[in-house]
């Protein structure tokens, strides 16, 4: 099949959209990515920090930190 100059430059154009628009897409991906990262970062510290309060609390009443021996099964 044989393009016309026209139908060429078309195509070439399209690809060169195309491209930008996926190169622009990758970009966005990535900081959303790292947007998600960083929440999960952020609520993992925040669950530690939970998880030391009540296993502190579980020592000074006496009693088994359910929370732990669950997670050790889970795991």
């Amino acid at each position: 099949m044989s393009l016309t100059d026209e139908d060429a430059q078309f195509y070439r154009q399209t690809l060169e959209m195309t491209r930008k628009k996926i190169v622009d897409l990758n970009a966005q991906i990535e900081e959303e990515l790292a947007k998600v990262k960083e929440r999960l970062a952020d609520l993992q510290a925040r669950k530690n920090a939970a998880k030391q309060i009540y296993d502190g609390a579980c020592r000074i009443l006496g009693v088994e930190n359910d929370l732990e021996k669950s997670e050790e099964q889970e795991g």
